[in-house]
């Protein structure tokens, strides 16, 4: 296999250190940054994080920082999801769409106060389009990256080493709320979050020189609970049908396209750049939408391309994620099917990178 070589514009982590102690075999690179992908074997952090707890280095998780009179309009702008509701300690699941409705990132906003948010962005230089709406618009409001580094801890046990490290006020932490926590004098944001089923927190991370000290403290804390490092775990997420920006969705699907119309109030969402496009898909419906898709077989390969679905010869879609699930007995995975064939239980065909395999299309995914 071939290796990442050292570059400054491929940077390091807070938690690298820690990360390479616990034997990290692999990593991928997301938003200019290491993201650890295995420690012992995929399956292996599979089976562990569903039974125990891990730590994740998510810092590749950038934040993207709003302040100023003018930063809730400015969210309100990126996105089709009504941010009037949305309270101060509360975290919102939002699609960003540029102006045809295309999807350019599913982030978490984070709002700190009316007047400061961050957005934790995927895999993608969202930076510069927040900043060019920014000057565009003339608004006043500073965008930066600030130095914010966050930092999973997931799994089952997630609660009980959390409270181990912060006291027992973790726990009262309700799904998608965050609070200011003290660690070793220094206050932190926890938010109930995380890219699993499996439950468990985020914490943001202000100042890299803290990062190796929460890292210890937790790996400390949590060895009487079977700690692990970990990361986001390939089978898990197609399970948990937690889709992958640049993977299962790009620039060139809507919201609406990839599942999320839950989280679109486009009638109410005044101000959002993509709001008139986002009507007329709104009402005319997506033709194509992301489904959940059971592959037949022995474990599939891992690829790196778009595998074509098929109906019969003719094409009806594409899986963009796919992995064997020890726990379901099949291959997993995620596709984008077109709406004569995305009924579940429609039988297709898909053209793995090993031949031909028998496919079913399913309403749910698997968590």
């Amino acid at each position: 296999m071939a290796l990442i070589s050292p570059s400054r514009r491929l940077r390091r982590t807070p938690f690298s250190d820690g990360v390479e102690a616990a034997g990290v075999k692999a990593y991928t690179v997301y938003n200019h940054m290491l993201l650890p992908t295995v420690f012992r074997s995929v399956e292996e952090d599979y089976h562990h994080l569903k039974q125990a707890v891990q730590v994740w280095d998510v810092a590749c998780e950038r934040q993207v920082e709003l302040r100023g009179p003018d930063a809730g309009r400015l969210v309100q702008l990126l996105t089709p999801r009504d941010l009037r509701p949305m309270l101060p300690g509360q975290c919102y699941y939002v699609p960003i769409v540029d102006e045809t409705g295309g999807m350019l990132n599913d982030p978490v906003a984070v709002k700190l106060a009316e007047d400061r948010w961050w957005i934790s962005i995927a895999d993608s230089d969202l930076l510069y389009w927040i900043k060019g709406l920014a000057y565009g618009y003339r608004l006043d409001v500073l965008v930066d990256e600030p130095d914010v580094s966050p930092l999973a801890v997931q799994g089952p046990r997630a609660d009980d080493l959390m409270a181990a490290v912060f006291g027992d006020a973790v726990r009262d932490i309700r799904f998608f709320r965050f609070a200011h926590l003290d660690f070793q004098g220094h206050d932190v944001v926890v938010a109930r979050s995380g890219y699993s089923k499996q439950g468990g927190f985020e914490i943001y991370v202000e100042g890299s020189d803290l990062g190796m000290p929460l890292w210890n403290a937790l790996m400390e804390a949590g060895k009487t609970m079977d700690v692990h490092a970990g990361c986001p775990n390939l089978i898990e997420r197609i399970e948990s049908g937690l889709l992958s920006y640049g993977n299962d969705m790009t620039d060139d699907n809507t919201p609406h396209e990839c599942g999320l119309g839950k989280f679109c109030n486009t009638q109410t969402a005044i101000g959002c750049i993509g709001r008139d496009a986002l009507l007329r898909v709104a009402k005319e419906g997506p033709v194509k939408q992301i489904r959940a898709i059971a592959i037949d077989g022995p474990p599939v390969p891992l690829w790196d391309r778009w595998w074509p679905l098929l109906a019969g010869t003719t094409p009806v879609g594409r899986v963009s994620s796919a992995a064997w699930s020890p726990d379901f007995g099949t291959n997993v995975a995620i596709g984008m099917v077109r709406m004569t064939h995305w009924d579940d239980g429609t039988e297709l065909t898909v053209q793995a990178p090993d031949g031909l395999r028998h496919a079913t299309v399913k309403e749910t995914f698997w968590n």
